[in-house]
């Protein structure tokens, strides 16, 4: 017969067991849940977009003892949203000159506003613009650069401006023996190829190139088009380096970390951009002078309904047109994304405009890059067959254009 003392110590033991296993079991689940939220971040690292800026350790090597010069703006930083100038200078980078684009380094002026020279305020480097008269880097302001730096955010439209700066940048380095190291960036329209094909002689600041509307092309790709193509003056090419991004797809959607310039204040506007930017060549106003610019459209000229607008000067619109006036149109702020070039508004507000002589204005056919879009118009051809009319063109582009893709 077991005596009492025996029996608790048995019994005592076996709880004891029970408990360490139980302890033992919970703090495996623990270490087991622990361990999948640790992959789980780590993958989310791995599949988060880096920019070509994020991608350091591929370019901060090519600058040690050298004189840089840098293009870029305001939307020059890293994920960490440091600056890429303070960046540079952190890592001991001896940055000579900034070139700024339009809207200046800060991001500040209007849509054509004339940008002056001058010095940043932080780290006092000198500012030289390339906008207006000085869009191409005169030798004199190249002196003593070894390497360029080219650093802009673009939103994949022809005439964004961009791309022509970049074309310029290019030209200068490739004259001045200068290498140039394109920092790539996502573009918001990535997926997108739309629109009619530039015609040479239309040639002009807001359409540099061959191309359609919408290229679908990194600025990075697009920089290796423009030299692959010798589209530089008398078929010159520049010593160019572009620095990747990671974890990118073009098919991936991609929100811009801070506005590309003042009147592409988010997603939205960036998507309906290409769209609504054939207003600028009418007497229809995109939304200048509104919280609302390119996802609005409307003119005093349009029948009156439900939606309307005040323009009034805001920042990004000093004088809009329409100053003070009602316009009439039609609000796409909440509307679903674009996944082409869309022509039905622009063709709605000219049906709808009373007095039609007047809505296409000459910069129409700059940002179309063709006559033929404004007469199909006026002729009231249909948008599809105005849309099978670009097909022939997107395709000798799409073929043209493989050679250049990186992602």
């Amino acid at each position: 017969m077991v005596s009492n003392s025996v029996f608790k110590n048995t019994v005592l033991f076996l709880v004891l067991i029970i408990f360490s296993t139980s302890c033992s079991a919970k703090k495996a689940q623990g270490d087991s849940a622990e361990t999948k939220q640790v992959l789980e971040k780590t993958s989310s690292d791995k599949q988060e977009i880096k920019t070509g800026a994020d991608n350091y350790v591929k370019y901060l090597p090519l600058l040690k003892n050298k004189k840089i010069g840098i293009v870029t703006n305001q939307t020059g930083i890293l994920t960490s949203k440091t600056h890429l100038v303070d960046f540079l200078i952190e890592n001991k980078i001896n940055i000579k000159t900034i070139f700024a684009p339009e809207h200046g380094f800060r991001g500040t002026a209007d849509a054509g506003e004339h940008v002056v020279d001058g010095k940043d305020s932080k780290t006092g480097l000198p500012i030289i613009s390339l906008y207006g008269d000085n869009k191409k880097p005169k030798p004199e302001q190249l002196a003593g650069i070894d390497i360029m730096i080219f650093d802009l955010q673009d939103v994949g439209a022809r005439f964004y401006t961009y791309i022509s700066s970049l074309h310029y940048v290019m030209e200068a380095c490739a004259e001045n023996n200068i290498q140039l190291i394109v920092l790539d960036r996502p573009n918001p329209n990535g997926s997108i190829v739309d629109g009619p094909i530039l015609e040479k002689q239309y040639t002009s600041f807001v359409g540099m190139h061959p191309i359609p509307v919408l290229h679908g092309m990194t600025i990075g790709e697009y920089a290796k088009m423009i030299n692959g193509e010798k589209w530089l003056k008398k078929e010159i090419q520049c010593q160019l380096t572009v620095i990747p991004c990671l974890n990118y797809k073009r098919n991936m959607p991609y929100s811009i970390l801070v506005k590309p310039s003042p009147n592409l204040p988010n997603d939205q506007s960036i998507n309906l951009y290409a769209s609504l930017c054939f207003f600028e060549g009418t007497n229809v106003s995109m939304g200048r002078g509104t919280e609302k610019q390119f996802q609005i459209y409307g003119s005093p000229f349009l029948p009156k309904r439900n939606f309307s607008f005040i323009p009034k000067p805001n920042f990004g619109a000093k004088e809009p047109t329409y100053n003070g006036v009602e316009c009439y149109g039609e609000d796409l702020s909440a509307i679903a994304k674009v996944n082409r070039l869309e022509l039905k508004w622009l063709i709605k507000a000219y049906n709808e405009t009373a007095d039609k002589t007047k809505f296409f204005n000459s910069f129409f056919t700059k940002l179309a890059g063709t006559k033929k879009l404004q007469q199909q118009i006026e002729a009231e051809i249909s948008e599809s067959e105005i849309r099978e009319s670009w097909q022939n063109g997107l395709e000798t582009f799409k073929k043209m254009r493989t050679a250049y893709l990186i992602y």
